[in-house]
């Protein structure tokens, strides 16, 4: 985000990409998302947040004027709908892992090597907590997305390091903690407290992008209820084992397209809320609105917004850079070669998290071939006035959405 962000204010300047930004938050939740959700009988969202939205890199601990503007807006569409609302900090300065989705460009987690980066994270759940401490459809804080500590010994001390400055000002809400390694690992929990409930993720396998058949082998292993269910049962052995709430904060397969594929995606959707509702665990499916993959909602092919990026969403599609919803397909003819290089040079490389083939995959299509990307996205707003922008913008509201109506029956239980 911050790559394709910089890309813009290039292109655009500083007064009209603030118009596109403003105009794209407060068309992306509204309150017909508000009453659409009520009306699924679904009582939470998940608000995840970068950290951009409240301070600048060049001005450290000083919350921006306005900062909490949207995301008081959306607290309160959702409270006036009985919606309880769980603030995520998705994006952490410095980034808490090694992935795209915490805004991270690189393929290191900084956040755990400086200090500076841990104290202005403890200083913005602060001020988090002082805004909300009284707000009663507040969920909770979901206080870190995702962490990735290499040597493991990092992440539970600063999360008690959060608990203890947060807990000095609001006593009340519950604090959600992930576990390390993509909220999979609670090996380094030592402790149990109060008022916390611990959260997983749950993504299944065979649901991503490239997963085989289901029931069925995905990468060399069989996966089937039993599997999923296994897997599940492995991850959340620390909260079982010390009798404390559970709650999965993100799971949900990808979709392809391709009819009889995504019979078999539902398939597991299916059958990872027939053991929620066996343990009787709560759970936040990832997620509400996308660009098609995977969310309950996603933007008409007909939109201002779709007409104009729809030929670059399939050339980067096509390239691989897409690192939830494409694959390496078309570019094997680069791929191939480095991953025989590094097995044959360096057969004991083995990178934290995912190891050799994912580090490559990881430098290839996610840094590199996205970052050249990036200009061509940006070069398609060159020369947009203002109403072509908030055109643009709109495109991302309620009312130019199309529902992805099996998912809706199978999350409000018409189909079983």
């Amino acid at each position: 985000e911050e790559t394709m962000r910089e890309g813009l204010l290039n292109v655009l300047g500083e007064k009209k990409y603030n118009l596109y930004f403003d105009t794209f938050l407060e068309n992306y939740f509204t309150e017909s998302d508000a009453e659409y959700i009520h009306s699924l009988g679904l009582n939470l969202v998940r608000i995840s947040i970068n950290y951009r939205l409240f301070e600048d890199d060049m001005n450290p601990r000083v919350i921006k004027e306005g900062a909490f503007d949207h995301l008081d807006r959306v607290i309160g569409l959702c409270a006036a709908h009985q919606i309880y609302t769980i603030i995520d900090l998705h994006a952490l300065p410095g980034f808490q892992n090694q992935h795209w989705h915490s805004d991270n460009p690189t393929h290191r987690a900084l956040f755990w090597e400086h200090k500076d980066f841990q104290d202005r994270v403890l200083y913005l759940w602060e001020a988090i907590a002082e805004r909300y401490r009284d707000q009663p459809w507040v969920a909770g804080y979901d206080l870190i997305n995702e962490p990735a500590e290499p040597t493991g010994e990092k992440v539970f001390p600063y999360y008690r390091r959060l608990k203890d400055a947060i807990r000095k000002i609001d006593p009340d809400h519950i604090l959600f903690l992930e576990g390390d390694l993509y909220a999979t690992d609670f090996d380094k929990f030592t402790e149990i407290w109060e008022n916390v409930v611990y959260t997983n993720h749950d993504y299944a396998i065979p649901g991503f992008i490239s997963g085989g058949d289901y029931p069925g082998y995905t990468s060399g292993r069989y996966f089937d209820k039993d599997t999923l269910e296994y897997d599940f049962l492995r991850r959340s052995e620390f909260m079982f084992s010390h009798r404390v709430p559970i709650w999965v904060g993100e799971f949900g397969p990808v979709y392809t397209g391709n009819p009889e594929k995504d019979d078999m995606r539902y398939q597991i959707l299916k059958d990872q809320l027939a053991y929620y509702d066996k343990y009787k665990v709560s759970w936040c499916i990832w997620l509400y609105k996308d660009m098609g993959l995977q969310a309950i909602m996603h933007q008409n092919g007909n939109t201002p917004y779709m007409k104009l990026v729809s030929a670059f969403l399939s050339r980067k599609d096509s390239l691989g850079a897409d690192a939830w919803g494409s694959t390496d397909k078309n570019i094997r003819q680069v791929m191939q070669p480095l991953e025989e290089l590094f097995a044959r040079e360096f057969p004991g490389y083995d990178p934290y998290p995912k190891g050799q083939l994912r580090q490559i995959s990881r430098f290839v299509r996610h840094i590199m071939i996205s970052e050249a990307l990036v200009p061509e996205y940006c070069d398609l707003f060159e020369g947009l006035s203002d109403e072509e922008l908030k055109a643009l913008a709109r495109s991302f509201h309620f009312d130019n959405y199309v529902k992805r109506d099996r998912l809706e029956d199978i999350l409000t239980g018409r189909e079983k």
